[in-house]
């Protein structure tokens, strides 16, 4: 058992990474394995779901999302990016490891402008750059194997009794609430954070983000879960910190204008 723990130990601590804003991670999953589950799961989302025929909707989301990948750093624009627009009324985008976005034609309804479409691609795009599929992977992982452990030790106290299944069961919830949710919408704040620039580096207008997240809270009323037990934060809290990050972001739509990145997407 303490060999057990020791090992699971120096794998936590030797899996210790940190985000493009700075905050600690931990990586258990590496870059080529979860490429080949993006890549993976991106077949598997275009064989089950319709991809919108419409050209002019393809055109469109193509091109923004293009400028934002041209802006990348260097070894994520050289990569090959597949941007896929599906027949979807949710309003709803994604992208994958191994460089595939989605957005569905739903979206467009709501994100209005080419800049606040930007603002959601942007987001999206800004969970593969930090890496954080790898990191939910690998906090499920840890929490599944403290699990496991925990059980070990409980099995050795009190094998079969009703206080071992009352642990296990409060141990699963303090995972599910505790640890993997909080860290999900701290996820969602930093793609908030992150993705901001990476629009504003593309040229797109960043102020438009307040607006998007102000269209999507009016489309969305009445059905998210309260933020204690969402993995996205609430709409105004979000459009607080969006107003906190924007003056850095305007600088940097300032140096892309200046640079030539002037997008104009129809």
């Amino acid at each position: 058992m303490k060999h057990m723990t020791g090992l699971i130990l120096v794998l936590l601590m030797a899996a210790c990474a940190t985000s493009p804003t700075g905050r600690n991670q931990l990586i258990l999953v590496g870059d080529e394995q979860m490429q080949e589950m993006g890549i993976s799961a991106f077949q598997q989302i275009k064989s089950d779901k319709k991809i919108s025929q419409n050209s002019q909707k393809q055109a469109y989301v193509t091109c923004v999302a293009e400028h934002i990948i041209a802006a990348l750093p260097d070894q994520w624009a050289n990569r090959q990016w597949e941007i896929v627009v599906f027949d979807d009324d949710t309003a709803n985008a994604f992208a994958l490891p191994g460089g595939k976005i989605g957005v569905h034609t739903g979206l467009l309804d709501v994100a209005e402008t080419p800049s606040q479409l930007a603002a959601v691609i942007g987001h999206e795009i800004a969970h593969v750059l930090a890496r954080h599929g790898a990191e939910r992977v690998s906090l499920q992982v840890a929490a599944q194997t403290g699990l496991q452990v925990a059980d070990i030790m409980a099995r050795q106290h009190m094998e079969g009794t009703t206080e071992q299944q009352i642990l296990m069961a409060g141990l699963g919830i303090g995972a599910q609430v505790g640890v993997l949710l909080p860290f999900s919408r701290a996820h969602e704040s930093e793609a908030d954070q992150y993705g901001l620039n990476l629009m504003a580096r593309a040229g797109f207008n960043p102020e438009e983000s307040i607006q998007l997240w102000k269209n999507m809270d009016r489309a969305s009323k009445g059905q998210r879960p309260p933020e204690f037990l969402s993995t996205h934060p609430e709409p105004e809290n979000r459009i607080l910190a969006l107003e906190k990050y924007l003056p850095e972001a305007q600088n940097l739509q300032r140096q892309a204008i200046a640079n030539g990145r002037r997008p104009n997407c129809r």
